[in-house]
């Protein structure tokens, strides 16, 4: 498998790799969203397979909990779980307090719910994920359907008071249509080129009629896991202070993942 993939990927996938080291049987586990997060899903669906790995997962979006389900980890909702010893996700961006930007995926609700009902959240990247201010990845935000229009407006109209670059909005597509979350719901990309205020810009958006939820989040994650395509892997905790590096080794894992579908 290592042969064939992008450096990006061989990112990705030993960032996933490093990551599930945090998770033990009996664990209850929330299972992101997004393609640095399937890889998640897929170690771990290994390690419930080859290792018996006993766990619990909640997944974030439909198309986790199939990936889950087609690799065997058992998968029960939030409700059924309750709580969470720790969440592994993605990101779209995070800077060095560990902000942020989520919702690529369209599934930022979900994920936030999850990875707030979790005692520990980890993320899982590629280097170039890290920024040094938020804002040049577009800033998703959740909208009822009703009168999305007129959420733009207001959204664009705050974006003038808050400490942000740009304050320009745009309805996510899905083809020629409304991209619809798994909430029914519609997504607001903002283009905020920059972010100076992180945490005033969550609080405020987040009081526009029609939002739902925004994809800044803001002193939840407590460990990023970062890859590079060489195989080394860096992991930052941010309550203790730590930097550890190491470096994960390819092998020959061409039948590792041969039983899930693309």
């Amino acid at each position: 498998m290592s042969g064939e993939l992008s450096p990006i990927d061989k990112a990705k996938f030993v960032a996933a790799k490093r990551a599930v080291d945090f998770v033990e049987s009996g664990m209850r586990v929330g299972l992101g969203t997004g393609s640095t997060a399937a890889w998640m899903v897929r170690c771990l669906g290994e390690m419930v397979r080859e290792d018996g790995l006993k766990i619990t997962g909640v997944p974030t979006s439909t198309r986790t909990a199939e990936l889950a389900r087609q690799v065997g980890i058992p998968v029960v909702s939030l409700d059924e779980a309750k709580w969470l010893d720790v969440t592994i996700d993605g990101a779209d961006e995070f800077d060095r307090d560990l902000a942020l930007i989520k919702g690529g995926g369209g599934a930022l609700l979900q994920e936030k719910i999850v990875a707030t009902a979790s005692d520990q959240m980890i993320v899982i990247s590629d280097a170039s994920k890290e920024v040094e201010h938020l804002g040049a990845f577009p800033l998703p935000v959740e909208v009822v359907p009703f009168g999305w229009q007129t959420t733009k407006a207001i959204l664009e109209e705050t974006l003038i008071n808050l400490e942000v670059l740009g304050q320009h909005g745009t309805l996510r597509l899905n083809g020629d249509v409304p991209f619809v979350t798994d909430e029914g719901n519609f997504i607001i990309d903002l283009h905020l080129n920059r972010i100076n205020n992180v945490r005033q810009t969550a609080l405020v958006l987040n009081q526009v009629p029609g939002v739902v939820e925004n994809g800044l989040f803001v002193d939840i994650c407590d460990v990023v896991v970062i890859g590079h395509g060489d195989g080394l892997v860096e992991v930052r905790d941010i309550n203790e202070g730590t930097v550890e590096q190491e470096k994960i080794e390819f092998v020959d894992t061409d039948n590792l993942f041969s039983d899930i579908a693309d």
